[in-house]
């Protein structure tokens, strides 16, 4: 069993507990949690509630999770695009669509089941058996570079390099509307929606200091081609800060509008670039993904003036 520790605050005002802990604990499902709080798990103020229950700003949450046992992860033989490999990193283009690494619920055809198969027994295991040699993540409808480490000395090395800010991360995006400015900066926190759990946001209280700077490729008439580099690396962090200056990502129905015209599976966003010290040699190693097939008709479509 773990103990958890909550202190509701003033936005939480007369929300139901089960909604406070979805938002609090996102990896959980919001069944599973009011099957704890109906067995008990879950005190208020040292008693046990209803998932019905209404917050107040004073509440302490104290929540009994059993330790869930980790399911066991499959390798699998699904192609990967290898942009760079040695015996210490793997640098692969991840496709549109496939999650990184496994979740409860989700153990199969992601990234890390792929990467098992190609790799064996070689990758480090700092993040546990869900999560073998994976260092950083990209979102399931983002492409592009990703960096997987083979043993835990590259995975320590890179890791320090992703806490120092010191890794080139440099993105392509289109954007609804047109960006006047030709380069900007974002320099906004980001953290959990405070109501919607699996949203991010803008958050000064509470979230992650959080750097994009872009700058303008190509205009079109109703959508601007960019390049965003990260200085930080936030859950959704481009999506977020693109969508505070009311220039959302195309294809992106969470940030940006539920209308989707071009049929698009998700954001247009592609990790392009990523530049890091290597572990072993102590050079400089930077690897480009091409854009997706998609991203290329859509800038030649734009161009065109079919908009």
């Amino acid at each position: 069993m773990s103990l958890i520790h909550l202190d509701a605050d003033e936005n939480w005002m007369d929300e139901r507990i089960d909604k406070f802990l979805s938002a609090q604990l996102p990896e959980q499902s919001r069944s599973y949690l009011q099957k704890i709080i109906k067995e008990g798990s879950v005190l208020v103020n040292g008693s046990p509630v209803k998932a019905s229950y209404r917050m107040d700003d004073q509440d302490e949450v104290t929540i009994d999770l059993p330790e869930l046992k980790e399911p066991e992860i499959e390798a699998e033989n699904i192609p990967l695009d290898i942009l760079y490999e040695d015996d210490d990193l793997l640098m692969v283009n991840k496709p549109k669509g496939m999650v990184v690494h496994p979740s409860a619920g989700h153990t199969t055809g992601t990234l890390v089941n792929a990467v098992m198969y190609h790799c064996k027994e070689d990758l480090s295991g700092i993040n546990g058996v869900m999560r073998p040699g994976i260092v950083h993540r990209i979102d399931k409808d983002t492409t592009g570079v990703l960096v997987i480490c083979k043993n835990d000395k590259a995975h320590n090395f890179v890791a320090e390099q992703l806490k120092e800010h010191s890794i080139t991360r440099k993105y392509r995006a289109i954007v609804n509307g047109v960006i006047k400015e030709n380069e900007g900066t974002v320099n906004a926190p980001i953290g959990r929606h405070p109501t919607e759990r699996k949203k991010m946001a803008i958050n000064e209280k509470n979230g992650k200091h959080a750097v994009t700077h872009y700058r303008v490729l190509e205009r079109f008439a109703n959508h601007t081609y960019i390049e965003c580099q990260l200085e930080t690396g936030r859950t959704h962090q481009i999506r977020v800060h693109m969508a505070s200056l009311h220039h959302p990502l195309l294809g992106d129905t969470v940030y940006g509008s539920q209308k989707n015209p071009y049929h698009l599976e998700g954001q247009t966003l592609h990790a392009m670039v990523l530049g890091l010290i290597h572990p072993s040699t102590g050079s400089y190693l930077e690897v480009t993904a091409p854009l997706p097939e998609y991203f290329q008709k859509l800038l030649k479509r734009f161009s065109a003036g079919q908009e």
